[in-house]
């Protein structure tokens, strides 16, 4: 079994030590280097709540179910609110300063081309969403090509750069092998986003304690890690985060909470 190490050397030719406490070990040189940016680790004394992204990404979502979502997210002080993207204004309008907008892209198959989902991103930056979810290209991934899966990322974190946005990639654990999970984990962080995430929700399986560890060894202390899918209950939540996680992405925030 390859070490994160000798993966992270197979992609970049460096011989900089990192500075951020990734397992990688040598410098990946990131868009956006994190070493200096305070940690990304749950504090328990800051609740569930402040780290909860309250969602609802489903086809049938109304007006009305986001209203009632906002204002759960008021009342705990969430730390997100996460819709489609047709909901931003609606968001934006209802939430409080010290909660965020969140919306998705490339949502939820992972599959379309590097142009689109620049494009995609372009839109939803515009309408003034806070925070970025993108699903990674999936397919470029499974089929090998690592320059497109780099460069999709890097379409994306560039522009949420240029804007302050925070991005975080979803990886889709459920279709990823260990080497895969590491190779994207690090595609992340050099193409300059903020955060990975677990998986949509819409796949075959969510997030679990042991990607969710994975990932916050590859990453190291200073990116985030959000786990998202089939967190429904306050006990799997304090596994996730006592694992590595500082982000919950939920859909039963009620219950959760």
């Amino acid at each position: 079994m390859k070490s994160i190490e000798d993966i992270a050397r197979s992609f970049f030719a460096s011989e900089d030590p990192a500075r951020c406490g990734g397992a990688h070990n040598i410098c990946l040189h990131c868009a956006k280097c994190r070493a200096d940016e305070p940690e990304e680790i749950y504090n328990p004394a800051m609740g569930i709540a402040s780290v909860v992204d309250a969602t609802i990404l489903r086809a049938d979502a109304t007006k009305a179910d986001i209203e009632s979502l906002c204002e759960m997210a008021n009342k705990y002080n969430t730390a997100s609110v996460c819709i489609n993207s047709y909901f931003i204004a609606q968001t934006k309008a209802l939430l409080k300063d010290s909660v965020k907008s969140c919306t998705v892209i490339n949502f939820p198959l992972g599959s379309n081309s590097r142009k689109a989902v620049k494009k995609e991103a372009k839109a939803v930056l515009e309408a003034g969403v806070q925070e970025l979810d993108m699903v990674q290209n999936i397919a470029a991934i499974k089929s090998q090509d690592w320059e497109m899966a780099l460069e999709t990322i890097k379409a994306v974190a560039i522009q949420c750069l240029e804007t302050k946005v925070l991005l975080k990639v979803i990886l889709e654990t459920c279709f990823l092998s260990r080497e895969e999970i590491i190779i994207t984990c690090l595609f992340s962080k050099k193409a300059g986003a903020k955060f990975v995430k677990t998986s949509t929700g819409f796949g075959t399986a969510g997030a679990n304690v042991e990607d969710v560890a994975l990932m916050r060894e590859v990453v190291g202390p200073h990116f985030g890690v959000k786990a998202s899918g089939g967190i429904r209950n306050p006990e799997t939540a304090k596994l996730m985060l006592a694992n590595g996680a500082n982000r919950i992405g939920a859909s039963s925030v009620s219950a959760l909470l």
